[in-house]
């Protein structure tokens, strides 16, 4: 497949004009379930006990490790089909779905009494995973084409999704441990499954894109050969897609081994809690000034290098207050940036693929994060987190030179300026 074969927005030399008001009122009122529904699907009790909760039933270190995998793997086989689910039948239908499997990953999470019961949650959170992926997304991508013809603004809505979801995780943090301190870890799991019900309720009353069904379906061969040739022709695609991927196997590596720093220093038991609060906060964060960081120019270069600080900080510092800063704003800073990056994606992929192309996209990323997490692992354990995390910085440098390679050929392609960029994003400033 040809990139002119794949692009659903015309390239132009000029920056598209802001959404108008009454665009933004009725963009915000269609995706308003998303935010209500990402808030309250955030809303995890159980995440931050759950290390407890799993040695109280007979876990390990080894069949933590193996629970990780377990989830992990699954997440591969499921996420591209779940995508052209979503493309040829209903996104908010694949989304009720997928939180239809985290409820029940709750529900016998909190029923298991042994390590295998609890194997069998982990199996239902790969579901919820691999079928909540790159939904989301499209569903705000295709509102704004609908609303405004233009995908001005994405980085914009879909930040708000991610505040939301973000400002739950950190109450959850907060509220799920005094829970578990109040009755029991076990608690939590079935404290956590009402809002699931919320969330499906509240998605379904989303009014969903059409755009995906603007065409008359293809076959399903023909859909499933396509998506898969849009990874391997469009060449368009492939800087956006390692930095994709390249993003979210960093910020994966930052939630599974954050904590890891705050063991190896010594920190007090104090500090555990606001670092996992604080690094929940980033992903919020990130999603609220993706729209703010043009992809060219000193700006771009600013923002790689205070990646690459943060990364000599985890490889350097012994101030566990420092690791903390560095982690939080490498988080934001790769949310923001591979925020971006989606735009960018789908600015080159026709609705009716988005949602597998851009699920394509997760399932490389968890194919990444597997060996990477596997090598960390075993790096930590032998060298400590300071040698290892030379790991997170050489990944780090990986990703800074993606992002950069990406943001010359897309400005290169679309002829867009770094001063007209510099003057959406004002306007867009201005308008918050």
């Amino acid at each position: 497949m040809t990139t002119a074969s794949v692009n659903s927005v015309p390239e132009t030399s000029e920056p598209a004009p802001p959404e108008s008001a009454a665009a933004k009122i009725r963009i915000h009122r269609r995706l308003l379930p998303l935010y209500v529904s990402s808030w309250v699907l955030g809303i995890t009790l159980w995440a931050p006990v759950e290390k407890l909760f799993l040695k109280h039933i007979g876990f390990t270190a080894a069949t933590v490790g193996l629970l990780a995998a377990t989830y992990a793997a699954i997440v591969p086989f499921l996420e591209i089909p779940s995508g052209i689910l979503a493309d040829r039948w209903s996104r908010r239908g694949v989304l009720m779905i997928s939180n239809a499997a985290l409820g029940a990953s709750e529900l016998v999470g909190g029923l298991s009494t042994n390590v295998p019961m609890y194997l069998i949650s982990a199996l239902l959170l790969g579901v919820y995973f691999a079928l909540h992926s790159g939904t989301v997304d499209s569903i705000v991508y295709d509102v704004l084409l609908e609303e405004t013809g233009t995908s001005d603004g994405f980085e914009r809505f879909l930040g708000r999704v991610q505040v939301g979801e973000s400002a739950a995780l950190v109450v959850s943090a907060l509220a799920g441990a005094a829970i578990a301190q109040l009755w029991s870890p076990r608690a939590t799991y079935f404290l956590t499954i009402p809002f699931v019900i919320v969330s499906i309720i509240v998605v379904g009353r989303l009014r969903e894109p059409q755009l995906h069904r603007a065409e008359e379906s293809a076959p399903l061969r023909h859909q499933v050969a396509t998506t898969y040739r849009t990874f391997i022709d469009a060449r368009q695609l492939r800087p956006i897609i390692v930095s994709l991927v390249l993003t979210g196997v960093l910020l994966q590596m930052l939630v599974e081994f954050g904590p890891f720093w705050m063991v190896a220093l010594g920190a007090p038991a104090v500090l555990f809690g606001p670092q996992w609060a604080s690094l929940m906060s980033a992903l919020g964060l990130g999603g609220l000034v993706a729209g703010r960081i043009p992809q060219c120019g000193k700006s771009l270069i600013a923002v790689v290098l205070a990646m690459i600080t943060s990364g000599f900080v985890l490889v350097s510092s012994a101030n566990a207050i420092a690791v903390i800063g560095a982690q939080v704003v490498l988080a934001v800073l790769l949310v923001a940036t591979s925020t971006v990056a989606m735009r960018q994606l789908h600015d080159h992929v026709p609705s009716s693929h988005r949602a597998g192309v851009s699920s394509g996209v997760g399932t490389l990323t968890w194919m990444g994060f597997l060996p990477v997490s596997l090598v960390f692992g075993l790096l930590t354990q032998k060298v400590g987190i300071h040698t290892s995390a030379l790991m997170i910085l050489g990944l780090i440098v990986l990703t800074s030179a993606a992002l950069l390679r990406m943001a010359r050929r897309e400005g290169i392609t679309t002829g867009v300026r770094c001063s007209d960029h510099n003057v959406v994003v004002g306007l867009r400033i201005r308008e918050l």
